[in-house]
């Protein structure tokens, strides 16, 4: 297979991908590739009715959370809104606890309570996973805040869709960000149709929506998501930014969802055209472009990638097993792991108090 749109040399060469080893490079292919496996097993499961609530895909977008969270250090954290998948298989999540918690079984990273829009790895700085639009976007503020409190140099990567810059939410965020500045990278994945209405018609900006950081003094940059190595030159320079001198950034990422917003989606063939959806997969896919850059560089071979998809493959499909296997949760449980103070018997879970600075 072939793309018209291999990897720009510019980006390729950039401080932050020249640095890149051989392995590393096939690393970010294999973690790209194992997104696009679990999804497609999961969606099979899914519509084989296996699992319940939503289920919001990743397909076609993989290359925006794989080449932001490689740029991640000790003090980054990373929070997204309900297509979480991607960024928590990126992170370093397995496909068993992740797929367990799609099915809503006891050995899910959520124990089977969250489903698929609250996957959470708090050891890997992973924050979900939230089902309210821009609900994650005031909390990825508040991490930020917090490396900046304790005086460490992190930042905050924040994910959002198109769809959650009208919510007064964000805005109130960007507000906070740039009075108190935070080092916060706010990143809008624009996969140009919001819930199922295209950006046009239901969003008024005048170029693009990361212009909108203007009203709030606050810098931007609009990118391709489909290069991974544009994304990692162009996400890092924010993100060093951000640590070295504690400043917010807002960032649009132009991406693209192979499928409708979610599974129950049934209408997302409508608003756009099967011979618009076609093209992206043929023209615009991630994972074809960076493989033919890689094998361009010889980093990488047509049989080596076939082997990594085929082994991505087959981790998918064995945490279906796993999860199908795997026992529900007990109902005895369903009050545990709602409040920590509760679980763990502190004083302001047994009083209410709570003092901040203690």
């Amino acid at each position: 297979m072939s793309a018209k749109n291999a990897a720009p040399v510019k980006h390729a060469d950039a401080p932050v991908n020249k640095a890149l080893t051989p392995e590393q490079k096939i690393k970010l292919y294999r973690d790209m590739c194992r997104i696009r496996r679990f999804e497609l097993v999961a969606l099979k499961h899914y519509n084989s009715g296996k699992m319940g609530g939503f289920l919001h895909l990743y397909n076609g977008q993989e290359s925006v959370a794989v080449g932001c969270v490689s740029l991640m250090g000790a003090n980054d954290h990373i929070i997204t809104a309900y297509r979480d998948h991607g960024h928590a298989l990126a992170v370093g999540m397995g496909m068993n606890e992740c797929m367990a918690e799609l099915f809503g079984k006891k050995t899910g990273c959520s124990k089977g309570k969250g489903g698929s829009m609250h996957f959470f790895a708090p050891d890997k700085n992973y924050w979900g996973g939230h089902g309210i639009v821009a609900g994650q976007t005031p909390l990825g503020a508040g991490l930020a805040f917090g490396v900046k409190y304790k005086g460490l140099k992190g930042c905050s990567l924040c994910f959002l869709g198109d769809g959650a810059v009208n919510q007064g939410a964000f805005h109130e965020s960007l507000n906070l960000a740039a009075l108190f500045d935070l080092p916060v990278v706010y990143i809008i994945e624009n996969n140009g149709y919001s819930m199922g209405t295209s950006q046009k018609r239901s969003s008024a900006y005048p170029g693009c929506l990361a212009e909108r950081a203007e009203g709030y003094g606050m810098k931007w940059e609009l990118l391709n998501g489909e290069d991974i190595y544009e994304v990692r030159a162009r996400v890092n320079e924010a993100m060093v930014r951000a640590r070295e001198e504690s400043k917010p950034m807002l960032l649009e990422v132009l991406t693209y969802r192979y499928y409708g917003h979610s599974v129950a989606d049934a209408m997302h063939k409508k608003y756009r055209t099967k011979e618009e959806i076609e093209r992206r997969e043929r023209e615009h896919d991630p994972l074809i472009i960076f493989r033919t850059h890689l094998i361009n560089e010889k980093v990488l071979t047509e049989q080596q990638a076939t082997e990594i998809d085929q082994a991505a493959q087959k981790e998918a499909d064995d945490s279906g097993e796993f999860a199908e296997a795997s026992p529900l949760p007990d109902p005895s449980e369903i009050f545990d792991d709602i409040y920590w103070e509760v679980d763990n018997q502190t004083e302001a879970g047994q009083t209410g108090r709570l003092f901040f600075n203690d």
